[in-house]
């Protein structure tokens, strides 16, 4: 009989009851004892102020897969969050010093409200440049999004740091490169939607030009959205493929509020209209992508013995 697997998180994590809801097959610790199997270990970086909304909507996309996953949360330091209680933080995410030692098949790097600060004006910025540098010796595979590509890009190829005058903001068409077909990018529509958010600029040229990385899929708007090693240790994201229905809302919102007089998000709302309740166009890009990554990038490479890691 084959079973799918599922994700394999804490019985209590809030993430687990919205999930649940939504018919997503969860597996916590509890229950996944039964099985004599080894999970994938997949470690979560999550740099984002609302960490509960994001670690759903990471689980939500890694959970459609039918391997089992070990979910470690990490935290960069023991800083109190404004957006996310110190109760929680305690529970469920352990700090660097944790798991220091440790190996890992893939590791997630979540995306930062930081694309007006300079990379030396962040007060973690050493410790993510730190964690980073450790991952090429102890994980498999390392997914970077939006503003963590920028970091990684500047951190392995010393890119600088480019900045948008205008906020890029909405949900936007993409195209496949295929000259640079990959196992990444199997199962792809030729077009698809991704959300964005973000300051940070990525030239599609730039990367062309100044890394060994191969650009797989682009926009003549965003830039380069989808970028990948050779080697399939390091796959970038600029985009938000994770955002669920109402993410770019709550940030209009947000950002208003905060006087910052951000335009309505970009074929997001229907005729432009923030009473209206958006569709998700960019679900099955999401789900594909993430699947990608973890059958091909992380299952098919990692070894079984994780003390065999060190590539």
């Amino acid at each position: 009989m084959r079973i799918s697997m599922p994700i394999r998180i804490s019985d209590e994590l809030p993430a687990v009851q919205f999930l649940r809801k939504e018919k997503i097959f969860i597996m916590t610790y509890s229950h996944s004892n039964m099985y004599e199997i080894r999970p994938l270990r997949i470690l979560l970086l999550n740099l984002m102020p609302k960490k509960i909304d994001t670690e759903t909507q990471i689980l939500r996309l890694l959970s459609n897969s039918s391997l089992q996953i070990d979910i470690q949360l990490l935290r960069v330091d023991k800083r109190e969050s404004r957006h996310t209680s110190m109760h929680h933080l305690n529970s469920f995410y352990c700090t660097f010093e944790d798991i220091q030692y440790q190996q890992f098949d893939g590791m997630i790097v979540t995306g930062a409200p930081l694309g007006l600060l300079d990379f030396n004006n962040i007060a973690y910025w050493q410790q993510i440049k730190y964690i980073i540098e450790w991952a090429k010796e102890h994980i498999t595979s390392t997914l970077f999004i939006c503003w963590a590509v920028q970091a990684a890009l500047n951190i392995f190829y010393k890119l600088p740091k480019e900045t948008r005058k205008n906020k890029l903001f909405g949900v936007y068409e993409h195209h496949l490169v295929h000259s640079s077909y990959t196992p990444l990018t199997r199962g792809f529509d030729d077009n698809f939607l991704v959300p964005h958010s973000r300051y940070a600029e990525f030239p599609s040229h730039r990367i062309f030009n100044s890394t060994d990385l191969e650009l797989l899929a682009e926009s003549e708007i965003t830039g380069a959205y989808l970028i990948a090693s050779r080697d399939k240790r390091l796959v970038f994201v600029t985009g938000h493929p994770e955002y669920d229905a109402m993410t770019l809302k709550n940030e209009y919102y947000r950002d208003n509020i905060a006087g910052l007089k951000t335009s309505i998000p970009v074929n997001y709302f229907p005729n432009d209209d923030p009473q209206l309740t958006p569709y998700v166009t960019w679900r099955s890009h999401g789900n594909m992508l993430f699947s990608n990554w973890l059958n091909y990038y992380v299952y098919q490479i990692t070894p079984y013995d994780l003390d065999e890691v060190h590539l």
